[in-house]
Formats: structure tokens, C-alpha cells, sequence
């Protein structure tokens, strides 16, 4: 029985009865019982309605579901935006010389069958290009310096084509494949030479300054059919004019195809 008495908690148990022990717990449970009523009271009277709480619970798991649902998303799409870009590098890498950043031979030689598809049969020029006595840089100042050497003049064939199409083909050789307005020698003389003196011009390296000097091949091109042929023939007057030695200066030569004079 729950009586009031004078000077305790109004919810006192006066059952003598009752053990110390059992006593304590009864007094506790009757505590929690009033803390809990007096926070009802707090709020109005008013108990949560099972089915608002059910309501509530559900749709905080599906908040929650939806956050785990967009982090995976993003998880995803970061993953892929990685591997695309592992992708792109390994493609890159597949078809770029490593040291210049030029295309490669297999790569030059796709790219230049597109671009004469493309041209239309409109005369594009095949250049190769090969530095003289470059043996002598690496046995002089080191295959560094060589690298550093071959790094210079990729980057100046790329300054001197602009938009047309530069590669390296392996070891000190390099090709092109130029546009033209016309494949008359005067043309093609004056091209040759300015690209024999962009190549000549000193390299600075670590101490000193170098200067190399090309052998140029040159050959007109009018179609993809033709490319093969064409690098051949501007191949064989490279050699050509590196035979010459010193009885040229810069060394250069254009093939034994006709070509108009102007």
C-alpha cells in the first residue's frame, strides 16, 4: 500500500515488510516511475503515438539508406573517373615516346594515313629527319646530355610544324609530315633550310652549349596509298645528304621526284 506520510517523498512505500534490499529497489523503481510521469506531465500529458514513432523510425532508415546509397555513388563514380584516367595515361603511353612526349613510330604512322584521308588529295610533304654524329655527344658529355639534346630538338620540330604532325621514329631520328601550299623546290628548299637552322641552333646544357646539325629528307605525298612509298624515298635522300658530309651546310636534300620550278 502507498500511503503519504509526513515529512517524506509522497511516493513513500510504508510496508514494513519489506526488506532493506527489497526496499531500496521498490523506492528506485518508484523514483523512475515519477521521473517519468513528471516528464509526460512536462509535455502536456501528451504520449508519442506508436504509429508516429513506427512512421519516424522508417523514414530516418530510409534517409539513412539513401546517404549510403549516394556514398557509394560517389565512391563509384571516383573509382571510374581514376581507372579512365589510368586508361588514358596507358593509351598515352602506348603511343608517345616517353622521352620527347612526340608520337611514337606506330602512332606517327596511324596519324599520318589519317591526315592524308582527310587532305583529299591535297600534296602534304614526308620529312625525315637524323642528327648528325650524335654518337659523339653521348661518348662527349653523357647519355643525359644526349637525352637532353634529343628533348631540345623534339621540342623545336614541334615549334617549327605547329599543327602539323612531328614524330620520333627511334633513337636521333625524327619525322614529319608538313602541309604545303606548293611542292615547287623553292618551297620545299626554304622550308628545309629553316628547319636545318632551328636545329642547329646552340642547345644550352648543364656548363655549356652544344650545337647540332641534321641531315633532312624530303618528299611530296598525296595520298595514305602513297606514305609508305613517300618515307622511303625522303629516307633515302637523308641518307643521301649525310653522305654529302661537309659539302653542304646545313646538310639537306629533297628527293629525286620532279618538282616544279618557280
Amino acid at each position: 500500500m502507498i500511503t503519504h506520510v509526513n515529512g517524506a517523498h509522497p511516493f513513500t512505500l510504508s510496508n514494513p515488510g519489506l526488506g532493506n534490499h527489497q526496499g531500496k529497489r521498490a523506492r528506485h523503481g518508484v523514483r523512475r516511475v515519477g521521473r517519468r510521469l513528471e516528464a509526460v506531465a512536462l509535455m502536456g500529458g501528451l504520449l508519442p503515438d506508436p504509429m508516429s514513432v513506427a512512421s519516424g523510425i522508417c523514414a530516418a532508415g530510409a534517409l539513412l539508406s539513401s546517404w549510403q546509397l549516394r556514398r557509394r555513388a560517389v565512391r563509384a563514380e571516383a573509382e571510374i573517373g581514376h581507372l579512365q584516367a589510368e586508361l588514358a595515361a596507358e593509351r598515352h603511353a602506348a603511343s608517345h615516346d616517353p622521352l620527347t612526349g612526340l608520337p611514337n613510330r606506330r602512332a606517327f604512322y596511324r596519324l599520318a594515313a589519317a591526315l592524308l584521308t582527310d587532305a583529299a588529295g591535297e600534296p602534304l610533304i614526308a620529312v625525315v629527319l637524323d642528327l648528325d654524329d650524335f654518337k659523339q655527344i653521348n661518348d662527349r658529355y653523357g647519355h643525359a646530355a644526349g637525352d637532353q639534346v634529343l628533348i631540345s630538338v623534339a621540342e623545336r620540330l614541334a615549334g617549327f610544324a605547329g599543327d602539323n604532325l612531328v614524330a620520333r621514329l627511334g633513337g636521333d631520328e625524327f619525322a614529319g609530315l608538313l602541309a604545303s601550299p606548293t611542292i615547287d623546290r623553292r618551297w620545299i628548299d626554304h622550308a628545309t633550310r629553316r628547319l636545318s637552322e632551328t636545329v642547329a641552333a646552340p642547345i644550352r646544357l648543364a656548363g655549356c652549349s652544344v650545337r647540332v646539325t641534321a641531315s633532312v629528307g624530303l618528299a611530296p605525298v598525296t595520298g595514305p596509298a602513297q606514305l609508305t612509298d613517300a618515307l622511303s624515298r625522303a629516307d633515302a635522300a637523308m641518307y643521301q645528304a649525310k653522305s654529302l658530309g661537309g659539302a653542304r651546310s646545313p646538310r639537306q636534300l629533297v628527293d629525286s621526284v620532279p618538282l616544279a620550278e618557280h
